[in-house]
């Protein structure tokens, strides 16, 4: 398997493997899946930011997974804090892809500033929180049945993992308002 950046033209695959996962499961809330040219919207304001969108192949060319990363949330003070996104193409869970994706956005996500790395885990899902564990992650709270998908109410995990030196030592740029903060989002993009 290879993982690589994310390219445009991923976005039709990328749209069938989490349109299974709207459909089928619970780890995301969505109930329609977005169109490929909704994930191209997307995965150009991840991309655009600075932040890493990465997709496994197999050897073939076919997409297995992908994963990507967004700023936690909206707010300045959030800017060295990132969400996670990984999902598994149905036939290719249990085979590792997961993890290698995890392992490959964990990396990325530190070279691209973050200090800290969320996992949201919709449905509180068994194999995610398995996964996120094992990658060093630890359980920091549970939201309960804080959605409904499939007839029935979902809890929602909260998972939480450093980033290089984490909280411990400040970042390599500290911008103090919105103003600054894009222009070290481009200083971000030329290191």
């Amino acid at each position: 398997m290879q993982i690589r950046p994310a390219r445009p033209d991923d976005c039709a695959a990328i749209a069938a493997i989490y349109a299974h996962h709207v459909l089928h499961g619970t780890a995301s809330y969505e109930t329609e899946p977005p169109s490929a040219a909704e994930i191209a919207r997307r995965m150009d304001r991840v991309l655009t930011s600075g932040w890493p969108w990465l997709v496994a192949e197999a050897p073939g060319g076919q997409m297995l997974g992908y994963a990507y990363a967004t700023q936690f949330r909206d707010r300045a003070a959030y800017r060295f804090v990132c969400e996670d996104s990984i999902y598994i193409r149905n036939e290719a869970r249990g085979q590792g892809v997961g993890k290698a994706l995890l392992g490959a956005l964990i990396d990325a996500c530190t070279e691209a500033g973050f200090r800290q790395i969320i996992a949201v885990i919709g449905g509180a899902e068994p194999a995610s929180e398995a996964l996120h564990a094992r990658m060093g992650f630890a359980l920091a709270g549970r939201l309960g049945g804080i959605g409904r998908k499939h007839g029935r109410w979902l809890d929602t995990l909260y998972m939480q993992r450093a980033l290089g030196s984490g909280s411990n030592a400040p970042p390599r740029s500290n911008p103090i308002d919105g103003d600054q903060f894009g222009a070290w989002q481009a200083q971000l993009l030329r290191a």
